[in-house]
């Protein structure tokens, strides 16, 4: 099959021909997640790429940096990992391929959600000078440094968190989460240290943390919370098993706000 291209206002899908359906989908999707994002950042990124790719393979070779941050992560957070970003680029699985490795209704809703994710970490990044794009040994440094930085954001502005309920069950089954989360954990919980943050200090605070340079990544907790490192680990802890119960206490985002 060939590839061609679906456009919006602010963004330009490249994708299989079969695919043209989803790519008109998924830009609409992220039409209205930039709408939000606009009214929580002064800039954007301007004239965005989208790659929807037909399996892992061809998103590895896009995107090297992918399967190395699978290999590291926990089993439960690996099926998220399905997309990563670059200058002015978002590449991710294409929605037919999100179907299939989907574990369940809501992993499914998560992982329909992938788009809004890694756009956002790229917002999130064109906000935040010390971090990726693009990824260089220094900015890819701070990311290592502060693993949950940018995917935490990510997780919480997508709407994940909820979603990723059951997985983060199973995850907690298997031991403990150690605060802040580690680059094995932080692809499936971080977005739940920003749902806690809002919940505690507001959404304004999460926006702060993100443009942290990541020095400290300790420190900015501590300031962001206004709470002593214990403190912090008993509430984590406590969210984590909130957000895991059969009925958590959270309201999902939507696309529109």
């Amino acid at each position: 099959m060939s590839w061609v291209e679906t456009t919006s206002p602010s963004f330009t899908a490249r994708h299989e021909s079969a695919h043209a359906d989803d790519a008109e989908a998924v830009l609409d999707a992220l039409e209205s997640h930039r709408a939000r994002l606009g009214q929580l950042y002064s800039r954007l990124p301007a004239d965005v790429t989208v790659v929807l790719h037909d399996s892992y393979l061809q998103l590895a070779l896009a995107r090297p940096y992918l399967p190395v941050a699978r290999r590291l992560a926990s089993p439960a957070a690996r099926r998220y990992i399905a997309g990563w970003f670059g200058p002015g680029e978002v590449h991710v699985l294409a929605p037919e391929c999100l179907r299939a490795v989907a574990g369940g209704p809501d992993s499914l809703e998560a992982l329909m959600l992938t788009p809004q994710r890694v756009y956002t970490m790229l917002v999130a990044g064109h906000d935040n000078p010390l971090l990726p794009p693009p990824v260089r040994p220094r900015t890819l440094r701070r990311i290592l440094r502060a693993p949950w930085l940018l995917e935490g954001i990510a997780q919480y502005l997508s709407g994940q968190v909820p979603l990723l309920r059951p997985a983060i069950s199973i995850r907690l089954r298997a031991g403990p989460v150690r605060f802040p989360p580690s680059r094995r954990d932080s692809p499936l919980v971080a977005g739940v240290l920003f749902d806690l943050l809002a919940r505690e200090r507001g959404e304004a605070e999460c926006l702060r943390l993100a443009r942290q340079p990541a020095k400290d990544p300790l420190h900015a907790l501590h300031s962001a919370f206004g709470a002593t490192t214990a403190e912090l680990v008993s509430m984590w802890r406590a969210h984590l098993e909130r957000i895991a119960s059969p009925r958590p206490d959270v309201t999902p985002l939507t696309a529109g706000g």
